[in-house]
This record gives structure tokens, C-alpha cells and sequence, in this order.
């Protein structure tokens, strides 16, 4: 029996290379969408194949999926993860996240390559801000408000995909999505270990988490499920204050004692207005932003994964604490702590 073709696009970073890995040891036959100039640092398996796609011109990347479909055979399954979360220009947002989106869609079906499934890798930034008075979680049949440009562009992409008739998908909205080779929950945990803890504003934070493993677990139960065109929720169930995830970094670094210090919204605003003009001159995108500061000001990011535990018999492995520490542990053998 042939293994089943999988096309992971975005394969080069750091969920889409957890992607890979899991899709190699659940036998498909990987194909990695990387650009030619991508870095293959955490995609060394032989097992690999490699694929350039023009995800900008919908025309020669119909042409590419019919000349793959007619040398291999067409994709089983797409986990379309590839994607920006920070620009020097925020029209790319739309271009990267929502425009690749539409135009690798068209191509699938202007090929004649609908696969079985397609996953569409989302975020919980295309529902916006939560109830911040009651801190309710956001529910899927709340309506989305996204107000950042890179919710918005993840949005756009998922109403476009919610259009298609005959076009099997799921959309997985997850939260902060960390773990090892994740850059900037990293700096986090590099400030907290030389001794200093950097909160945002005065009022409780609501933090929900993913480990990056039990996101990929989330995508191979979408791709083998029967259930298609829905969309869900992904942390790992639980909640945690700011001060509650703050102890568990310094708890897990070894770190007891740390200057703490909380930084006013309107500080923080100037700063990432800074940090942006600073970033279009160095011509070097920046993970401060205006677009990060809405991100970061939000107070309340629960939501209800019950529909995918219902669903897909979602049920994450790891807690915040067993993810930092195996996180960690990654770090420091990689010589990042």
C-alpha cells in the first residue's frame, strides 16, 4: 500500500518542522513546501522531499501542482501553515496570510489537486479581543472582531476557505503556540533567567497555551478524522494569570529571585511605535510593534476547545509545566541558555 502524500507548506520553521517530524513517523510521504533559500537546520531526514511553490502567482502554481500530480500523483493532504507574524510592511500580512492562502486554494482546484484535506493552520488573533470585564472564553459561535492587521489577514483567509463548496477543510485557531526552536516566548524565559520579569500593564492577564507538539497532535487528528469544515479552538486547556506563568518560568529556569518590573500600557505604546520606525530603517523586521502592542495589551485570551475534544478527540499531552521544561531542557542542550 502507497503512504499517502502529504504537502506541509512552511515546512522551514518552527511549527511546520514539528509538522514534518510527525508526519515521517506517522508513515505519509512528507513533502516539505520550502523556499530554495529557506534554512534545513531541523529538516535533515532522508525521508523528506522538497518542493518550491510559487505561492505568489496562482498561475504558474496551478501549473506546478499539475505537473506534481502528473510525475507523483496529487496531494492526499495539505497543512497549509506557511505564513508571516511579523513585517516591515503590513501590507504583507494580507499578501502572505491571506493572498498565498486564496491563490494556493485556486490553484488545487484549477489543477484538479482538491486533496482529501485541508488543513489551514489559523490563530485565536482572527477572533480578536475577549470579554475583558467577565473574562468569559471566546466560544466559536462568538463574532470574530479581529484588530490587528495579522488577525485580520488570518480572517480574510479563513472566510475565503469557508467559501469553497467541495473543498474539504479544517481550521485550527490556536493560541500562543511555544516549545523548542520558538524564538520568542525564548526571550522570555532569557530575561527571566538573567534576573529580570517584565510584565505588560496593571490589570490580570488571562494567558492560554499551546506546546507545539500537541498543536501538530491537533493537525493529524483534523487530517485522519471524517469531520471537515469546521473550525476549532486549539490550547491546552487550561488558564494562567500572568504572575501564575511568570512562577512557573522562574520555577522551571531555577530562577527564585527576579526584579519585577510592570510596564504602563502607554509606555509600552511608545516603545513599540519606536521599535517599528526603528525597524524600517535597519530594514530588519521587529517583534515589537504596533501590531504586537495590541497583541500584548489584551487582557483576556480564553477560549473553548470543547468542540475539539468533541470533534476530534483532542486530548493535549502536555502541560505548561511539562512543555517549559522539556523546552528548556532543548534550550540549554542547544547552547540558547
Amino acid at each position: 500500500m502507497m503512504a499517502k502524500k502529504l504537502l506541509v507548506t512552511g515546512a522551514s520553521g518552527f511549527i511546520g518542522s514539528f509538522l514534518v517530524e510527525k508526519g515521517l513517523s506517522e508513515g505519509f510521504e512528507v513533502w516539505a513546501g520550502i523556499r530554495k533559500s529557506s534554512n534545513k537546520d531541523y529538516l535533515q531526514d532522508k525521508r523528506i522531499h522538497f518542493i518550491d511553490l510559487d505561492y505568489g502567482n496562482r498561475f504558474k502554481l496551478s501549473d506546478q501542482l499539475k505537473n506534481f500530480a502528473v510525475e507523483y500523483g496529487k496531494f492526499d493532504y495539505v497543512i497549509h501553515n506557511a505564513g508571516v507574524t511579523k513585517c516591515l510592511d503590513y501590507q504583507e500580512f494580507d499578501k502572505i496570510n491571506y493572498q498565498n492562502t486564496v491563490n494556493l486554494i485556486d490553484a488545487l482546484i484549477q489543477s484538479d489537486n482538491i486533496p482529501d484535506k485541508f488543513v489551514l493552520m489559523s490563530s485565536l488573533s482572527a477572533f480578536g479581543m475577549g470579554d475583558e470585564v467577565n473574562y468569559t472564553p471566546i466560544k466559536l459561535t462568538d463574532e470574530p472582531h479581529p484588530n490587528t492587521e495579522y488577525g485580520k489577514s488570518k480572517r480574510k483567509a479563513e472566510l475565503y476557505l469557508q467559501s469553497q463548496r467541495a473543498f474539504p477543510y479544517i481550521i485550527l485557531r490556536p493560541t500562543g503556540v511555544y516549545g523548542p526552536r520558538e524564538k520568542d516566548y525564548y526571550l522570555m524565559l532569557k530575561t527571566v533567567r538573567s534576573g529580570l520579569d517584565v510584565g505588560v500593564g496593571f490589570k490580570s492577564q488571562h494567558l492560554t497555551f499551546i506546546y507545539v507538539k500537541d498543536l501538530v497532535d491537533a493537525a493529524y487528528l483534523a487530517i485522519n478524522s471524517q469531520i471537515e469544515n469546521k473550525a476549532y479552538f486549539v490550547t491546552d486547556g487550561d488558564v494562567y494569570t500572568d504572575k501564575e506563568y511568570t512562577a512557573l518560568v522562574k520555577q522551571v529556569i531555577g530562577r527564585k529571585h527576579v526584579l519585577s518590573l510592570k510596564v504602563p500600557l502607554w509606555l509600552l505604546k511608545i516603545v513599540s511605535i519606536t521599535a517599528e520606525g526603528v525597524s524600517k530603517l535597519t530594514k530588519k523586521a521587529s517583534t515589537l510593534n504596533r501590531d504586537k502592542y495590541i497583541i500584548m495589551k489584551q487582557r483576556n485570551w480564553e477560549c473553548d476547545i470543547e468542540p475539539l475534544k468533541a470533534d476530534l478527540g483532542f486530548n493535549p499531552r502536555y502541560s505548561l509545566k511539562k512543555g517549559l521544561e522539556e523546552s528548556v531542557d532543548w534550550y540549554k542542550q542547544n547552547g540558547w541558555l
